[in-house]
């Protein structure tokens, strides 16, 4: 049996490793490689720092890793004060995981693109430039979408978190902003022509204090102790 504190603490853990690999992915690796409206620049800079790029492919799959049992925790930690909108909540953190994961893969087409294969030589180096600029944008367009449904996911966890009583209300608030900031984000690039994305700089505050909030506080100070986490309850 594990305590509601140490499962608590585990969870948050778990939380903060997501939140650094989700943020050297977006910020260190795709926001920092990828130059608007340059595919050959956007191609040199996959080429010239190819292993940093593929850390941060891994650095995804090992967000989805820890995330989900992250997720099953809270659950588990919360599930007294609604059970049914918690699985709700999971059923749109593991279609997010699937549209995400299975997304990946665009972000590793440039990899092939550019690898100077053989059978890639009939290409002139500006149309793959071009062609791997484009599997990213589409990767860009996968990741809005499947940040649709986390958004509802922290929505519906912040929500059961405002209701309860083992937490402060203010973490509840601040996780449905952080919410709410997906989905803004998301919509806008979605319904943004090109899909541009003015906002992101503007929404990645609040979504970020609201998910390290929680997490700390996981972390830090954990859940109540009195009750013992049991598997098949």
């Amino acid at each position: 049996m594990i305590s509601n504190k140490n499962l608590a603490r585990i969870a948050g853990l778990l939380y903060l490793i997501v939140i650094a690999t989700g943020l050297f992915a977006e910020v260190f690796v795709r926001q920092a490689f990828n130059v608007s409206g340059d595919a050959l620049k956007t191609a040199n800079n996959i080429q010239s720092s190819e292993t940093l790029f593929r850390l941060g492919i891994v650095a995804d799959i090992v967000n989805f890793i820890f995330g989900l049992p992250c997720v099953l925790i809270i659950y588990f930690l919360f599930k007294r004060i609604n059970k049914f909108l918690l699985q709700l909540a999971l059923l749109f953190v593991i279609v997010q995981t699937a549209i995400i994961g299975v997304n990946l893969l665009h972000q590793t087409t440039p990899l092939l693109m550019l690898g100077n294969s053989a059978y890639l030589q009939t290409f002139q180096p500006s149309q793959l430039a071009t062609l791997s600029q484009l599997s990213l944008n589409i990767q860009g367009v996968g990741y809005a979408i499947g940040l649709v449904f986390f958004g509802c996911y922290c929505l519906l966890v912040g929500y059961v978190i405002f209701n309860s009583k083992i937490v402060p209300k203010l973490l509840g608030i601040l996780y449905m902003i952080s919410g709410i900031g997906y989905l803004i984000n998301s919509f806008t690039m979605l319904l943004s022509k090109g899909f541009a994305n003015p906002i992101f700089s503007y929404v990645a505050i609040p979504i970020f204090i609201g998910e390290l909030a929680f997490c700390l506080w996981l972390l830090i100070k954990g859940i109540d102790n009195s009750e013992v986490f049991n598997p098949n309850d």
